[in-house]
């Protein structure tokens, strides 16, 4: 753990333990998977930081040989299911990104790669990436909410990707089958529209998101990441209402400049919003409170 702490995926192991993964940097900056526990009801009160990583990095060659980094956890049927997104450098542009997926039986104690390839990757009609999945089990059907990527472009000498929130179901999680349903789309400043967390509440599908503008997004607070919020009658016709989000980057600190990668959890009667900061988690993760 040299440096990050990105895109938090909330795990309540235990009635009173609640297991926040997340993605951290080695000295060679790739991501591993790492985790913290936290009291459910006050996560500022810190149980336990695992020792190693999560899930090994991948044998050369294969799609997350560079860097995992934890998306989303569905528990069903007495097994989790760990959706992360799998890295790797590229020569033509600077990297590329896949999903994959680990399974654990015995309640997360300990993780298995389900396959050495990933999950979902670029096909004939999404050729760039595929990273940052949403799943969530309804009915008996696998829903994936995920970030994909429509085009690399060059702007002031550096490339940079365009990517947009699509839809794909599943009967088992594992095999699944795009429905080319764009859920998110791009807008007049919305360029690249990051890691979709969508939940059910009062029958309706709820998604946050992050989104940014292409240029200076790094650097310039006005084009950089905040977050933005819809809502949905069946999951896959979303109406944008980002003004109704309820929470905005801070004058002054670590989530200043940068508000992304969120995960909503709830305990009790309490509605908690896990998300990073500044430099995309470099200054690591924190939380808001509904209603607060």
């Amino acid at each position: 753990m040299v440096s990050h702490a990105q895109i938090p995926v909330v795990d309540p192991i235990r009635s009173n333990v609640l297991r926040i993964y997340f993605g951290t940097r080695d000295r060679n900056g790739r991501s591993h998977p790492a985790y913290v526990e936290v009291e459910p009801s006050d996560p500022q009160r810190i149980l336990r930081i695992c020792e190693t990583a999560v899930l090994p990095l991948g044998e050369v060659g294969t799609f997350d040989d560079n860097g995992i980094t934890p998306s989303w956890i569905v528990d069903h049927n007495n097994k989790r299911y760990l959706y992360y997104i799998g890295w790797r450098p590229q020569v033509t542009v600077p990297y590329h990104l896949s999903i994959g997926l680990a399974i654990s039986e015995n309640r997360g104690e300990s993780y298995r790669k389900f396959s050495a390839g990933p999950i979902l990757d670029r096909d004939v009609d999404e050729p760039y990436f595929n990273t940052a999945p949403c799943v969530l089990v309804d009915r008996d059907i696998w829903r994936m909410w995920y970030v994909s990527c429509t085009r690399w472009q060059t702007i002031k000498g550096k490339l940079e990707p365009f990517y947009n929130v699509k839809y794909a179901e599943s009967s088992d999680g594992i095999h699944w089958r795009r429905t080319a349903k764009t859920c998110i789309d791009y807008d007049h400043f919305a360029e690249g529209i990051g890691r979709p967390c969508v939940f059910l509440q009062d029958k309706l599908y709820k998604m946050i998101y992050s989104y940014r503008s292409a240029t200076d997004y790094r650097t310039d607070r006005k084009q950089s990441y905040r977050l933005g919020y819809a809502e949905s009658s069946d999951g896959i016709n979303w109406e944008r209402k980002d003004d109704e989000v309820g929470i905005d980057r801070s004058d002054a600190g670590w989530d200043s400049e940068m508000m992304a990668y969120s995960y909503v959890y709830h305990c009790d009667d309490r509605t908690y919003m896990f998300y990073n900061g500044n430099g995309f988690g470099k200054s690591g993760f924190g939380y808001a409170l509904l209603g607060s």
